[in-house]
C-alpha cells in the first residue's frame, strides 16, 4: 500500500489531513461468522410457468443513459465531498462489502442511475490509487461508497473502471470500545480502542481505508497512521488547523486511554494492532463504525 504523503499536523491532536498533494489525515477490522447484517428482504418463489409452455427468458432491463458531465464539475479530492449526493440507505448494515472500484480514467459521479452529475471521481487522491467499496449495483449502474464524505453514496455509469475482491472489513463498536478485524467474513482479532470525545464522536456508518501516512510525531510510536474516507460530523467542533481533516485508524504512545473517549473522532488502537492491520489491509477496505452489535464477535 503506497503512502499517502506528508502531513500537515497539530501536536498532541489525532485527526490528520491531506492538503495539496502532501497528506494530512484525520484518523479516526474474523474465521467464525461475520457480524450479524441488516435484514435484507428475500424473493418468494417464481410461479410455475402456466400450462405445457415454457418459461421465458427474462428481459433485459434497459441501462439509463448518462447525461453529459460539464467540464466545470468539481474534482473529488481530500477536501469535502460536494454536497447533493444521496444518503446511504443501508449506513449501518455490516454485511461485508467483497469488491471494490477503481476508477481508470476521470468518472462523472451522479446522484442516480440516468440522474445528476455532481463531481468527477478521479484515479488517485492526494497521489494515492483510488479504490471504493461497491454497495450496490442497479440496471447497470454501480453505487460506491463516497470519499471526503460521511454516509453518502455516488453513482457511476457503466465502463472506465476495474474492480477488485476485498477480503477484509473493520467493525468498529462505541459502546464497547471494539475494533473488529474481519477476513472472508470471519473475525481474526479484536482490540480495545480509544474513541472520539463528547462533541467530536467517532462517525457512525460504512466507510473505507482511503490510505496509510507516516506519524508525524514521536507520539504516534513511529506506526503508519490509515486515513479513511470518513470526516467529523461537525467539521466546526474540531481545532481551526484539523478543519478539512479526515478520521483515521492509529496508535499512540501509551496504552493509558484504551476505552476511553480522548480523541478528535480517530480510532486509536495498540501498536501491535496497528501494525497487524497495516500489513494485512489494503486501500479500499471497508469500515464501519456502530453503536454495537447484536453478539460479541468470536475470534479465530
Amino acid at each position: 500500500m503506497r503512502t499517502v504523503g506528508r502531513l500537515r499536523w497539530l501536536a498532541g491532536l489525532t485527526v490528520v489531513a491531506l492538503v495539496g498533494g502532501a497528506g494530512y489525515v484525520g484518523w479516526a477490522l474474523t474465521p467464525t461468522a461475520g457480524p450479524a447484517p441488516v435484514g435484507r428482504a428475500t424473493e418468494g418463489p417464481t410461479p410455475a410457468a402456466v400450462g405445457p409452455t415454457a418459461a421465458l427468458p427474462p428481459v433485459a432491463e434497459a441501462v439509463p443513459s448518462a447525461a453529459p458531465a460539464p467540464e466545470g464539475l468539481p474534482e473529488i479530492d481530500y477536501d469535502p465531498a460536494p454536497a447533493g449526493f444521496p444518503d446511504d440507505p443501508e449506513s449501518l448494515d455490516t454485511t461485508p462489502l467483497t469488491q471494490g472500484l477503481h476508477p481508470n480514467r476521470r468518472l462523472a459521479a451522479y446522484d442516480a442511475p440516468g440522474g445528476r452529475p455532481l463531481a468527477f471521481l478521479m484515479p488517485t487522491i492526494s497521489g494515492v490509487e483510488l479504490t471504493v467499496p461497491i454497495a450496490h449495483r442497479e440496471t447497470g449502474w454501480t453505487a460506491v461508497l463516497l470519499p471526503s464524505a460521511n454516509r453518502k453514496l455516488a453513482w457511476l455509469p457503466p465502463g472506465g473502471f476495474s474492480t477488485v475482491t476485498l477480503r477484509d472489513q473493520i467493525v468498529v463498536e462505541r459502546v464497547p470500545y471494539r475494533l473488529t478485524w474481519y477476513r472472508d467474513g470471519v473475525a481474526k482479532r479484536t482490540w480495545q480502542v480509544s474513541l472520539g470525545q463528547r462533541g467530536q464522536e467517532t462517525p457512525l456508518g460504512r466507510t473505507f481505508v482511503l490510505g496509510r501516512t507516516p506519524p508525524p510525531q514521536s507520539v504516534y510510536g513511529g506506526v503508519d497512521i490509515f486515513a479513511l474516507g470518513s470526516v467529523p460530523d461537525d467539521p466546526d467542533s474540531v481545532p481551526t488547523g484539523l478543519r478539512g481533516a479526515h478520521i483515521g485508524i492509529h496508535t499512540w504512545y501509551h496504552d493509558g486511554e484504551l476505552g476511553k473517549k480522548t480523541t478528535n473522532g480517530c480510532i486509536r488502537l495498540t501498536p501491535s494492532g496497528q501494525r497487524l492491520l497495516l500489513a494485512e489491509l489494503r486501500e479500499g477496505t471497508p469500515v464501519v463504525v456502530v453503536d454495537e452489535l447484536p453478539d460479541p464477535p468470536a475470534t479465530a
